[in-house]
């Protein structure tokens, strides 16, 4: 059973930074498809962020492109979302997602794909 754990989230000014982290203990991550979604107050969860099981395949929410990079860390069994010049509308909790799965692109941003879930990691954008 997998288990994922997310951390890093906080409260930054608008224009900041911060670097949320997804880990997992006693199965490597090359294993899975990782997403990254976020659901604000009385909205619905979107797609933030996908990288396939090699990373070398990422994608992107237009709303994010430019701003967020995905990575992945394997010494440390970590899936890393950079997340830059961080604005008020990014505000939400933050959920990484698995699933075993092919990696099949644009899709992979549907979170009816996933089969695990972190318990999510609040993120705060505000003056």
């Amino acid at each position: 059973q997998l288990q994922l754990v997310e951390s890093g989230g906080g409260l930054v000014q608008p224009g900041g930074s911060l670097r949320l982290s997804c880990t997992a203990s006693g199965v490597p991550l090359d294993y899975f498809v990782i997403g990254w979604f976020r659901q604000a107050p009385g909205k619905e969860r979107e797609g933030v962020s996908t990288i396939s099981h090699s990373g070398l395949t990422d994608y992107y929410a237009e709303s994010v492109t430019g701003r967020f990079t995905i990575s992945r860390d394997r010494a440390n069994n970590t899936v890393v979302l950079t997340m830059n010049n961080l604005k008020p509308e990014d505000t939400a909790v933050y959920y990484c997602a698995a699933h075993r799965g092919p990696f099949t692109g644009t899709p992979e941003l549907r979170d009816d794909r996933y089969y695990y879930w972190g318990q999510g990691t609040q993120v705060t954008v505000s003056p």
